[in-house]
This record gives structure tokens, C-alpha cells and sequence, in this order.
């Protein structure tokens, strides 16, 4: 940029404008927008082009009023009070009547910080006060050239984190979806009282999170309780107040007792004694790591099942603080609020920075990022657990030896004096502990194929072949074999046709079907039949009865009676039959027309 006058981009079309200035403008300085003559034919009426003095932009600036107290190097972002500051002057602009139809030029200096800084606020602005999506709050300035700086942690070593102005619009606006942040209870006075470090240094982060720096008092050990000096402590905000501790620790002590904080945690080693804070109330514990480095994740875990009890049970607000309560107070609270509400990463830095400045530092921000995953992991875990907690109920528990069966296999356990069916599938006679039948597992989807197939499927219902067929036991086997060998040899003297004889048993075993037994399932009879029938005739290897006959059509069996449990028409013998095996004659059988026939066209029984 150079000269007076930097680049200037639109963030509102004839309202809000951004700029960059090397000296600050005054009535001569160029509005590239002025000579636009507006779209609306409300604004039409008495605009003349040019600069009139009517439409001539309003300029103001905050760099010299909102000032960044950098640590070290970094210079932003401006946090929540720079904000509400920032808007109350803008207002303070926007509804002066001298102003109604002139344009409002936000401008800063032309150097990196400045310009980042002035960047996020009023991206920031639109997003939390004007409720704008934060993509739309971040287009107009991705037209800015050169690029804005990234800002940086406090830390004193070189950079090699950094966070963009997107991160803090994306953190500042999902902090506000989760009502994380809003300034419709925020307290300016408040925030910059206590945030300053001789009265208390400390800020709320969440409404239940407050972080802040270690007060500082002798004697650092704690006072047992029941003995005159823990009667003496302050147990009343009055009675802090009229203390003679510290103002910063008498701060801290009557801010935390009336604002409902339930838990102060320490990070640091012992600076002060935390029987002030038990004698208040406030629960006390120590989770103490180094300065500077990160905490191991069994304590984080241990952290945020405190915190969380302490949120949704008791409904109290946790306080944390390190040395200065920012580092290490940082990594706890800010992995909490990622387990909680799936911040990411850099956005949880950059909220967190908006609340309080300089919070996580150095290899800490890495930290943060790298173990972002796991602490999401873990709420999906624990919110799982609680959804299966709810359900214990009828969910059965770890199974003991009884309710374990042969094969290592575990039964549902019975519910009371009755037995319920699965709901994956129906379960027979599961009402008995012991030793669990095979037969009474659920019946498998039809068409699935398991991946042991099972030693003895008798009786089983769905029980099905490696090619898909219905299996037929070895017994049965043998006995069709040994009919159907006697039946050919009385076929000579009998007038009845081996295929009446053995239509005939098939019909009598059938009779022995699932049916009969309330606690047996129904299946496919003309199926298993059809089946069974056509092994019986591939064990007999009658093959003088079979003949090509493409043109045979089938016929569906009917019933005479409705009570059978089988429905099927005798097959009559031919009267030219022959029992000679070289005779070109042949009978023809009729074939059942039914559903799982094994029968086809060109090879009909």
C-alpha cells in the first residue's frame, strides 16, 4: 500500500467499508465508492455524482483507543471487551442523525498488526453482534492484498504455531451456537476490573469455566478443619471482604463464592493455602504438572470427569488456574470444551485468546492439536455408555458361568419368570440355564451362508446345504435307500407302481412335520417334499422311467381335502408300461407345479 490511501473493501454496500490508511484521512482523501450511483430508487431521489457533502464517508479508527497488551510478540486478537468497545462506537456513528445516508469508513494503520487486528474485530462484529454466518463475515476480506498476518501465542520463543483470522471468527461463532458467548450478559465493567492483575486476574471463559493466575498468600499449607485457625477463616463474602488478605486473593475469594463456583482446580505448585477456599465451600483439588510442558492424558481424563460432574450434576462452575492461567490452564479447559462441544483445535486457541489473551502456549498448541481427536473419542464414548445405561434395564449384564453355553457362545439370560423372544431373530425353549441346543440359536437371514457349518442340522428348520439346497439327514438316507430297493423288487408283483409306494412314504413321514409340535417352526412343505423326492428318485436310479419330453407341462397338485398337512395328486402307471429295461415305451410322471419343485422342463418325473 501506498501513499495516503490503502486499500478499501466493502463489507456493507453503501454503509460499512474497511480500510488501511498510511496518515489518517481527512475531506480530501479519495472514496473510490462515492461516484456510484446507489441500486435502490429510495436512494436515487436528490444524489448527484461525485462526492456531495451529504454522502461524504464518515472515517473512524480504534487503534489509538483499544490497545493489545502484548506479552511478547503477539499482538492479538483483540479480545471480548476491544469488541463491545468497538461496537458501542460504531453504534455510537451509525445512529448520530448527521450520519444516516453517509457511508462509515473503518480504517487502521498500514502495518500487518493493525491490519489484522482491525480485520478480526469487525469479522467478529458481524458474527457475534450482527448474527451473520461466519463465511460471509470472512468473504469480503479474503479480497484483502496483501494477505493478513496470522497471529501468534505469548510465548518467548519463535513462532511456529499460528492461528488465522478465520480461526477466531469460526471459534468466536460456534462459541456463541453452543451459548458459549454472548454480550447480552456481559458486564465490561467486570471484565476489565478483574482482568487486570492487582485486582484478582482472572476471566470467564464459559459460563463455567473461569481461568485465572495463582493467588499468592503465606502460609502455603492447608489448615485441618475442626481446629480454631479453620474457625478463623473467612467463611462469608462479607467476611472476605473485611479480611486483611490480598486484593487480588480477596477478589478472587468473593467473586468465586457469589458468582456459584463449586471447584477450584491447582496446576501449579502451593502458593497459598486452600483451606480459604474450603472454608467458603469451594471444593479443592490438585492435578500439578510443570510449568510449560503438557499434561498426561490420564490426568486430562481424570479433569474432565470432575468437570463434567461438576456441570451436569451439581450445576456449579469449575476455576482453574496455573501460575499465570494461561498455559497449562489453557490445555485442561480448552480439552474439555473440544470433549464437549467438538471445537476444533485452533479454534478452541483462538475463543479461548478472545476470552482471555496469551491462553495456550508454545508446544502446548501442538498438543492440543494433536490429542483433538481423542478427547472427541472419548465424549462418543461416555455418551454412549450413558445411552447404555439408561437401557440397563433390559440390557443383560456381564453373563455368569450358568448363563454361558457349551460352544462359549453367551444366551440372554431370562427376564423374570418368562422368558422373552430375541429381537434378532425367534428363539425356542431359552427359558432353561444349562447347557443351550444348537437347535435353539436364531435362525439365520435365508440365503446367508455361516461361516462353520454346523455337525448336526436335524431338525433345523433353515438348515441349508453349501449349494443352497435343503439337507436331508443320513438316517433318512439309508432309509429311503433301503425302500426304494425293496419297492423295485415287489414292483414285478405288486400292481401298485414303485412310484405310489414311495409317494405313499414320503406322505406318512411328512406326517411328522414341524406342525404337529407347538414348540417346532412351520417351513415349506412342498419344498421339502419336492426336494426329498427328487433324492429318493436319484438314489433308485430308476432311469428306465425317464423319457425326453420337452413339450410336458406341469400341473399344480390339488387337495381334496383342506385338512391334509400335504396336498399332492397320485401319479397313476401307465397301462402300456413295460418292465423290460430295453423296451422303447416308458411312463411319464407328473411333476409338482409348486414352488421349489426340483422338476424342469426338459427332465420331467
Amino acid at each position: 500500500m501506498q501513499g495516503s490511501c490503502g486499500q478499501m473493501i466493502e463489507y456493507i454496500q453503501d454503509r460499512l467499508y474497511l480500510a488501511s490508511y498510511d496518515s489518517p484521512p481527512n475531506s480530501q482523501t479519495p472514496f473510490p465508492y462515492a461516484s456510484q450511483q446507489p441500486k435502490s430508487p429510495s436512494k436515487r431521489r436528490g444524489y448527484s455524482p461525485g462526492v456531495s457533502k451529504s454522502r461524504a464517508p464518515v472515517y473512524f479508527t480504534v487503534d489509538d483507543t483499544l490497545l493489545y497488551n502484548a506479552f511478547h510478540a503477539d499482538f492479538g486478537p483483540l479480545h471480548i471487551g476491544h469488541l463491545y468497545r468497538f461496537a458501542v462506537h460504531f453504534h455510537e456513528i451509525l445512529g448520530a442523525p448527521a450520519n444516516a445516508d453517509r457511508p462509515v469508513v473503518f480504517y487502521s494503520k498500514t502495518d500487518a498488526r493493525s491490519r489484522a487486528n482491525a480485520a478480526c474485530l469487525v469479522a467478529c462484529y458481524m458474527v457475534l453482534i450482527q448474527s451473520w454466518p461466519p463465511h460471509l463475515a470472512l468473504a469480503p476480506i479474503a479480497q484483502a492484498d496483501p494477505p493478513y498476518m496470522p497471529f501468534r501465542d505469548a510465548g518467548y520463543s519463535q513462532a511456529d504455531y499460528t492461528l488465522s483470522i478465520q480461526d477466531v471468527v469460526y471459534g468466536v461463532w460456534k462459541a456463541k451456537e453452543e451459548s458459549l458467548c454472548s454480550l447480552k450478559d456481559f458486564s465490561l465493567e467486570e471484565y476489565e476490573k478483574y482482568e487486570r492483575v492487582d485486582m484478582g486476574d482472572f476471566n470467564w471463559i464459559t459460563p463455567h469455566f473461569l481461568a485465572f493466575a495463582s493467588p499468592q498468600h503465606q502460609p502455603t499449607t492447608p489448615i485441618p478443619p475442626g481446629t480454631p485457625e479453620y474457625a478463623a477463616l473467612p467463611s462469608t463474602v462479607s467476611e472476605v471482604l473485611s479480611s486483611k488478605l490480598p486484593v487480588p486473593f480477596k477478589n478472587v475469594l468473593a467473586h468465586f463464592s457469589s458468582r456459584n463456583v463449586g471447584l477450584v482446580v491447582r496446576l501449579n505448585s502451593e502458593l497459598y493455602s486452600s483451606s480459604y477456599f474450603t472454608a467458603l465451600g469451594i471444593s479443592h483439588i490438585d492435578m500439578i504438572f510443570e510449568d510449560g510442558t503438557c499434561p498426561p492424558l490420564p490426568l486430562v481424563r481424570r479433569f474432565i470427569k470432575v468437570a463434567h460432574d461438576m456441570i451436569t450434576v451439581k450445576n456449579k462452575a469449575i476455576a482453574v488456574h496455573c501460575k499465570a492461567g494461561l498455559g497449562r490452564t489453557g490445555c485442561l479447559i480448552g480439552a474439555y470444551l473440544i470433549y464437549r462441544y467438538g471445537f476444533t483445535a485452533n479454534e478452541i486457541i483462538a475463543f479461548m485468546r478472545f476470552m482471555r489473551p496469551g491462553m495456550v502456549v508454545g508446544p502446548q498448541q501442538h498438543w492440543l492439536h494433536l490429542n483433538q481427536g481423542a478427547f472427541r473419542e472419548w465424549w462418543f464414548e461416555d455418551s454412549m455408555r450413558e445411552k447404555l445405561a439408561l437401557a440397563a434395564p433390559v440390557t443383560p449384564g456381564r453373563p455368569t458361568q450358568k448363563h454361558r453355553m457349551s460352544n462359549g457362545q453367551t444366551a440372554t439370560p431370562p427376564n423374570g419368570s418368562h422368558s422373552r423372544r430375541s429381537a434378532l431373530g425367534e428363539i425356542d425353549h431359552n427359558e432353561g440355564a444349562g447347557h443351550y441346543a444348537d437347535d435353539n440359536l436364531p435362525a439365520p437371514t435365508p440365503g446367508q451362508p455361516r461361516k462353520a457349518h454346523r455337525k448336526d442340522s436335524r431338525h433345523h428348520p433353515y438348515a441349508r446345504t453349501v449349494s443352497g439346497g435343503l439337507a436331508v439327514d443320513k438316517d433318512f438316507d439309508t432309509t429311503v435307500e433301503r425302500t426304494s430297493s425293496r419297492t423295485h423288487r415287489q414292483s414285478t408283483e405288486n400292481s401298485e407302481s414303485e412310484e405310489e409306494i414311495q409317494l405313499r412314504m414320503l406322505a406318512k413321514r411328512s406326517s411328522k412335520s414341524p406342525t404337529a409340535s407347538p414348540t417346532q417352526r412351520s417351513i415349506s412343505y412342498s419344498a421339502t417334499v419336492s426336494a426329498s423326492y427328487m433324492l429318493a428318485d436319484e438314489i433308485h436310479e430308476d432311469r428306465e422311467n425317464w423319457v425326453e419330453t420337452p413339450a410336458a407341462k406341469p400341473k399344480t397338485p390339488s387337495s381334496k381335502s383342506g385338512s391334509g398337512a400335504l396336498s399332492m395328486s397320485k401319479v397313476r402307471a401307465s397301462p402300456r408300461r413295460a418292465t423290460d429295461s430295453k423296451s422303447e415305451t416308458k411312463g411319464i410322471r407328473k411333476i409338482s407345479g409348486r414352488v421349489g419343485s426340483a422338476g424342469s422342463s426338459a427332465r420331467v418325473k
